[in-house]
């Protein structure tokens, strides 16, 4: 099975964690669950709170690094061969934002997450599935040489872009989608504390990723001399 194909499935399976998630949240057909002070989700039921879904769903980190890995797999199943800065810092983000949402999920949020009814289905794509799915894939396929030293620092602009925006429509709605930004309950210090300790967690999986590139890219080549 060739490279595209590989990322063509890939990237249908990760489409469709976002497109069926976004379908329950349209049509609310979520179990009700208790809702943490201070946190997303308390929204009309209906048309009524259909915005405030749409808005608090797009908020979540799971859910923008889910989307770009789905768009990174699409660009790469229509050609594999990509090159450039730009590209470098995507295909870096792909990597490192889907390893930070498993990684967080399954070590902080888990043990407290109430996942229930068909949102199994999209919990188990969107923080077990696509994680893993993604860095086996980059891992098994590659494509090789598409990351680079300084991939690893600017693909720390999207995800602290998210964290500003998120702290800034906290500031005015007074919710947050995760418990360790909750500036309300832990206050801004701690909080930015915590994004720094992201962000630099961000940088060893990036380091990480480049290392083991650079090798795997090294190793191919000599194989092919």
């Amino acid at each position: 099975m060739t490279t595209r194909r590989i990322c063509a499935i890939a990237a249908g399976i990760t489409w469709f964690g976002l497109i069926f998630g976004l379908v329950l949240t349209i049509f609310n057909v979520y179990p009700p669950v208790e809702i943490p002070p201070n946190s997303l989700g308390d929204n009309a039921p209906g048309l009524a709170g259909l915005a405030g879904r749409l808005a608090d769903s797009a908020s979540y980190f799971t859910n923008l690094s889910n989307l770009l890995v789905a768009i990174v797999l699409t660009m790469l199943a229509r050609n594999p061969d990509r090159r450039g800065m730009l590209w470098s810092t995507l295909r870096m983000d792909s990597l490192v934002m889907i390893s930070i949402t498993g990684l967080i999920y399954a070590i902080v949020l888990a043990p407290d997450a109430q996942v229930e009814g068909l949102d199994i289905i999209v919990n188990a794509i969107k923080h077990y599935i696509v994680p893993v799915m993604t860095v086996f894939l980059w891992l098994l396929v590659g494509p090789r040489r598409q990351l680079s030293l300084v991939s690893v620092f600017t693909a720390l602009v999207i995800p602290i872009g998210w964290a500003a925006l998120t702290l800034i429509r906290g500031h005015f709605i007074e919710a947050y989608p995760y418990g360790f930004l909750n500036v309300i309950a832990y206050g801004l210090p701690a909080v930015l504390l915590n994004i720094v300790g992201v962000a630099a967690l961000g940088v060893v999986l990036g380091l990480l990723f480049w290392a083991v590139d650079l090798f795997l890219g090294r190793r191919a080549g000599k194989s092919l001399s």
